[in-house]
């Protein structure tokens, strides 16, 4: 069998798998551990607190395309899928290890950007890049982890949900996608739209902070919308062995997504690397969290008990269910690259 028969998430069943069956319960770093391998993050129990560490790739021609991305960009969301990965466990990042392949043509001048803008996100969220590796290679390949803890003695997992639990997302929904197109459309659209769809593609902003609310309000379920909606959705699911049921209308999809293109309720959908949000919790809870967030938190269906066809149902207007497409990009299965500009 081949990698790309596999897939990704078969790959990652198949490294959990091994790395079970070497599982000592003598040795403390196993008997600390929390979360492994299928979160957002890894997660130790240390003296005080928990501790966290993420990491993730980039890699040239697959993830970014070096004649639309600038330096600057390349620098900046670099860092923050890895600082939404510590988002989505609730915690608080503090430490990052660079790696760079890169051929020796390269001009000092971009690394130069690449390192200031990576630098200026790591300074606004508290978190101090130490150290890394550097490797002369034919294509760039920049890996990034990042170190960080809990604020108090909970995280959030992706394997807690619970049936009649309500399902949210904080934010808009599809900006990032709709960038995408965007680039590979060659779309001409006014000065401001062109730059809010490119700094939502590019330069997404990682929430955070409200990771660190949502632990603060007892909620104990999230996940990024790194693959898209119905992927992650997925992956909740999948954790937690439950079903969900969300409402298409009820999706908050950007307006400027909504305006210039016309399939903006799959981008919504399937588009990802929005990095917003994904998290269930009872009404009350609920009601608490979208007092205590200053961004906009939306409501979009419940988890339930009841087995269903798909382990996520999309429901319309009318309560009738829509078929699911395939969504989300997974390595090796997919053979097309994923075409992300960055």
């Amino acid at each position: 069998m081949k990698l790309s028969e596999l897939g990704e998430f078969g790959i990652i069943n198949l490294i959990r798998n091994i790395t079970d069956k070497f599982k000592n319960p003598q040795q403390a770093s196993w008997q600390q551990l929390l979360v492994g391998i299928g979160d957002d993050a890894a997660a130790w129990q240390s003296d005080n607190r928990i501790q966290l560490a993420t990491t993730d790739s980039l890699v040239q021609g697959i993830h970014f395309d070096l004649n639309t991305v600038t330096w600057e960009e390349l620098g900046w969301k670099a860092l923050a899928v890895n600082l939404s990965d510590i988002a989505a466990m609730g915690g608080i990042p503090k430490y990052a290890l660079v790696s760079l392949a890169a051929p020796g043509e390269l001009e000092v001048e971009n690394i130069t950007k690449f390192c200031h803008s990576m630098a200026c996100l790591a300074t606004e969220f508290g978190v101090a890049i130490v150290g890394g590796n550097l490797a002369a290679a034919p294509n760039i390949v920049i890996t990034i982890a990042v170190l960080g803890h809990s604020k108090g003695k909970s995280i959030l997992k992706r394997s807690t949900a619970t049936p009649g639990e309500q399902i949210a997302v904080t934010g808009w929904l599809g900006l990032s996608a709709a960038g995408l197109e965007m680039f590979k459309g060659k779309m001409s659209l006014d000065p401001e739209t062109t730059s809010i769809l490119r700094r939502g593609h590019l330069q997404p902003t990682p929430r955070v902070k409200e990771g660190q609310i949502l632990v603060e309000q007892r909620v104990k379920t999230t996940i990024d919308i790194s693959d898209g909606l119905i992927a992650d959705l997925d992956h909740i699911c999948q954790a937690s062995k439950v079903s969900a049921k969300i409402r298409m209308e009820q999706v908050p999809t950007h307006p400027l997504v909504k305006v210039n293109f016309p399939n903006y309720r799959e981008l919504a959908l399937y588009g990802g690397e929005d990095y917003e949000l994904l998290f269930t919790a009872n009404k009350t809870i609920m009601d608490k969290v979208r007092q205590a967030l200053n961004c906009p938190v939306t409501v979009i269906g419940d988890i339930v008990e009841e087995t269903l066809p798909n382990q996520v149902t999309l429901l319309n207007s009318k309560g009738n269910v829509i078929p699911l497409k395939k969504g989300g990009w997974e390595h090796f299965r997919d053979e097309s690259p994923k075409g992300e500009i960055a």
